[in-house]
C-alpha cells in the first residue's frame, strides 16, 4: 500500500522558519500534482500550495512570497518552505499526491499524508 510519508513539522517561533517534506513510500510510475493543505480544528481542509511534475505552481493568497513549494520528480518527494510564519499558519498540515499511479496499467489514485503539526509561538 503506498503511503506518504511527512516529516518536518513543529513549533517555532513567530517570523522563523519550518520547511515540510513528504515523500512517497515506494517507487511509482508518475504523480500529477503533489500539493499541501492544511486544517484546523472544525474547519475545512484548505489548500496552501500545489506544484505539477510540470514545475507549475499555485498558493493560497495568504502564503504567497512567504512560503514556497518545490519537488524532486526522480524521488517523488515535495517539499514546502515556509517562512516568516505568522501564528494564523499554526495547524496541521497535510500532504496530497494526485493522479498517482503505482503501477502500470493501474487507474491514478489521489493519497493523502496522515498530517504534520505546525505550532507558532509568540
Amino acid at each position: 500500500q503506498v503511503q506518504l510519508v511527512e516529516s518536518g513539522g513543529g513549533l517555532v517561533q513567530a517570523g522563523g522558519s519550518l520547511r515540510l517534506s513528504c515523500g512517497v513510500s515506494e517507487s511509482i510510475v508518475s504523480v500529477n500534482v503533489m500539493a499541501w493543505y492544511r486544517q484546523a480544528p472544525g474547519l475545512q481542509r484548505e489548500l496552501v500550495a500545489k506544484i505539477s511534475t510540470y514545475g507549475n505552481t499555485n498558493y493560497a493568497d495568504s502564503v504567497k512570497g512567504r512560503f514556497t513549494i518545490s519537488m524532486d520528480n526522480a524521488k517523488n518527494t515535495v517539499h514546502l518552505q515556509m517562512n516568516s510564519l505568522k501564528h494564523e499558519d499554526a495547524d496541521v498540515y497535510y500532504c496530497k499526491a494526485e493522479g498517482l499511479r503505482v503501477r502500470i496499467g493501474r487507474r491514478d489514485v489521489d493519497y493523502w499524508g496522515e498530517g504534520n503539526e505546525v505550532a507558532v509561538s509568540s
